[in-house]
């Protein structure tokens, strides 16, 4: 994969205010109450805090990459986004309506304009199914066309994935990983969406085919006008699609900047820790690596103060006790830390 990262989607620092989000997220929360065992029954119902007060927007045509080490919220925020599972609090602003009050014929229509690609493609795909059908599925709920233009329409978006036609007529145990990611993609962008949500497209594929279809999913962006929010661990992935990154850990947004921004000059703690365990194209190139110490803790019970505390290498007093805001220090670049407040 290349080391050139792509601006070309970019919303401009200086325009980026000034522009008005074709998606925004604020105070999103979701809390997954723990089933409760015999003797607990009568105490308090305790909760699994996967995703706290998360706020951020989506501008058109851009790609927001969302990263953050395993079980820190990602994939929840993508999921509750098109109401696969149901959110705590918060609310979700899709061209001025909230995602999270829609109901009915409203979800449905909501459901077209924002499709989402999961990270096991096998698992996602009906393997009783051919691939044709799975395709034109979506085209049959949200009525659109007749059977001979469905077909039509699903033999041009197998093309558009780089596909042949023959793999209409196949099943999915037929085709190997890359291609059934493909197929996903492929189910995603027969209804003409708006904004999909990319929830680790490529983390279960070889490297060599992760460039694929990352370059895929980039001239597709071009071609259609997407918006993409593009979930990963992997900040060297990221890196490579995103306009504007976002770093999570323990359900809440630490860092947000634009990518060059981010890479040049990480401020929060984690994220410069995320960048030091990056491996270097020239392996006789040396960098200082940040090690954390101690482990991620639970999202049953988070530390108070600042999530990060209990293994910031830089923690202070006041980071035990007091929530960090999050706050713009340079243009653009917004951090949630207490060396900044």
């Amino acid at each position: 994969m290349s080391e050139t990262i792509s601006l070309e989607t970019a919303v401009p620092i200086e325009d980026a205010k000034l522009k008005k989000p074709i998606l925004e997220v604020q105070g999103l929360v979701k809390y997954y109450p723990v089933k409760k065992e015999l003797l607990q029954i009568g105490k308090e119902t305790q909760y699994v805090k996967a995703v706290n007060d998360v706020s951020f927007n989506l501008y058109e045509g851009e790609t927001y990459g969302l990263v953050g080490e395993s079980g820190c919220g990602k994939s929840t925020i993508g999921r509750t986004l098109v109401r696969l599972i149901e959110p705590t609090d918060g609310k979700a602003l899709y061209n001025g309506k909230d995602l999270f009050e829609l109901k009915g014929e409203g979800m449905r229509d909501m459901r077209q304009e924002i499709q989402m690609i999961f990270q096991d493609p096998y698992s996602s795909l009906n393997p009783r199914k051919r691939i044709g059908q799975i395709i034109e599925e979506p085209l049959i709920i949200h009525s659109i066309g007749n059977k001979k233009e469905r077909t039509e329409i699903a033999m041009d978006i197998l093309n558009k994935v780089g596909l042949q036609l023959d793999h209409y007529y196949r099943f999915p145990h037929e085709l190997s990983g890359g291609q059934r990611q493909r197929i996903g993609l492929a189910r995603a962008l027969v209804v003409n969406p708006k904004i999909i949500i990319a929830d680790e497209p490529v983390s279960a594929l070889d490297v060599s085919i992760q460039s694929q279809v990352i370059n895929l999913l980039q001239e597709i962006q071009e071609d259609l006008k997407l918006t993409y929010l593009f979930i990963a661990h992997d900040i060297s992935v990221v890196r490579h699609i995103s306009d504007r990154i976002g770093v999570m850990y323990l359900g809440h947004i630490v860092e947000e900047a634009p990518t060059d921004s981010l890479l040049a000059t990480p401020l929060h703690p984690y994220t410069q820790a995320l960048l030091s365990a990056v491996p270097l194209p020239n392996p006789k190139a040396k960098k200082e690596r940040i090690i954390l110490q101690g482990e991620i803790p639970s999202p049953l019970n988070p530390p108070s103060g600042c999530v990060f505390h209990t293994r910031c290498p830089l923690v202070m007093d006041v980071c035990k006790v007091d929530k960090p805001v999050m706050k713009e220090e340079k243009p653009n670049h917004f951090v949630a830390c207490h060396l900044f407040n």
